[in-house]
């Protein structure tokens, strides 16, 4: 079983993470980790803080002459920006003088956890809140989520992504159609050089992003997960928490600003007939069973088909605004605008990496439970015989 950990807040000394029940014998190196980093650092939108940080995760334990040991993995990401913060997010006690520098965070941004976790802690200053609410969690869960990318990997599963929509701006219908059935490294390649990670629309997707600049304000988008390589029977249909779809819901959901999963074409198929919904069932002896269509999006009752997953995520737009909305101060309840941080104006381009490794992480269970064992020999040996 495999667990994974996170702490760190935006602006501290550094992000942890460990993840466990790694099988022993995966060639893990630092380089991998901090290419998917950089991917996520990436997109049209993104704001100061990628300009300062250069995300590279140190494998501080569980590996060793570049394999994995079969034991917790621990990493670590140093926050450069902590020079600039080092007086507000000291960790030991601050004197008096200390506090009469730093002045309280009292106004919550709509839409952010600010006021819900201000009132859950008992806070009277939101700063705890904005730092661990922050996205620049992510940065770890892409750092875990790669180990788990290689580890998927190794039995020919590939994850990846594109972005559908921002704002009012999206791809083409013929072109959606194309990219379902492109392959996926082509995909890959053409999006991890997109300035917006789109295969199409990127002018007109870039022209939102620039509108909502100009007027102090942010946009949230749609992207698709992909993934291809999964063998049939992941998941099960026997109890909820065991249905892959809900497992991978879970996982998406998960991350910040996203509000909406759907499986394969899930929303669409709630306006049609059935017989225009489900993937008809053909076998031959080379492909064995296959299907022509693959409206579910590669799961069949919780279990994988063994067609493509298709993973879609909805990313409502960042609460920090340049030109706030009204909010109440905590201390005086008195009306005023919002609290301004330093933000991106969209980041839906790197959301859809974040989602990749939260796709990988949320695979590696079920995959494991399927052709589990403790080293990399046994796993494969277990998958070689399927």
């Amino acid at each position: 079983m495999v667990r994974y950990l996170t702490s760190g807040e935006s602006h501290g000394r550094g992000l942890l993470g460990i993840i466990e029940g790694i099988p022993a014998g995966l060639e893990l190196d630092e380089a991998y980790l901090s290419h998917h980093l950089l991917r996520r650092q990436q997109g049209y939108g993104r704001g100061g803080r990628m300009k300062i940080e250069t995300d590279h995760a140190e494998i501080i334990t569980g590996v060793r002459f570049g394999k994995t040991i079969g034991a917790p993995i621990g990493l670590l990401i140093w926050n450069r920006d902590w020079e600039n913060w080092s007086d507000k997010m000291k960790i030991e006690k601050p004197t008096e003088e200390d506090l009469s520098k730093i002045k309280k965070i009292t106004l919550p941004r709509p839409g952010h956890a600010d006021l819900a976790g201000a009132i859950k802690f008992g806070f009277d200053d939101i700063r705890p809140v904005i730092e661990r609410a922050s996205a620049r969690e992510t940065a770890m869960r892409v750092a875990l989520g790669s180990v788990a990318r290689k580890f998927l990997e190794q039995f020919g599963i590939v994850i990846g992504s594109h972005v559908v929509q921002i704002g009012k701006a999206k791809i083409s219908t013929s072109v959606l159609s194309s990219a379902r059935v492109m392959e996926l490294h082509n995909i890959i390649s053409k999006t991890d050089v997109s300035e917006i990670r789109a295969l199409d629309a990127e002018n007109e997707m870039i022209s939102e992003i620039k509108t909502a600049q100009k007027n102090g304000d942010s946009l949230g988008g749609i992207y698709e997960v992909y993934v291809d390589g999964l063998p049939t029977g992941l998941g099960s249909y026997t109890h909820g928490d065991k249905k892959l779809d809900g497992i991978l819901a879970q996982a998406i959901m998960s991350i910040h600003a996203v509000k909406g999963v759907e499986i394969g074409e899930g929303f669409e198929n709630a306006t049609r007939f059935g017989s225009e919904t489900h993937d008809e069932i053909f076998y031959s002896e080379e492909k064995k069973y296959y299907r022509k269509t693959n409206r579910s999006g590669g799961l069949e009752g919780g279990v994988s088909t063994g067609e493509r997953l298709i993973i879609r995520g909805a990313m409502k737009p960042i609460p920090t605004l340049a030109r706030p909305l009204m909010s109440v101060d905590i201390t005086t309840h008195e009306a005023a605008s919002a609290h301004k941080e330093r933000t991106d104006s969209c980041s839906v381009p790197a959301c859809a990496v974040v989602a990749e490794a939260m796709t990988a992480l949320a695979l590696i269970n079920p995959f494991l439970e399927k052709f589990g064992g403790d080293s990399m020999e046994e796993i494969l040996t277990h998958f070689r015989k399927t």
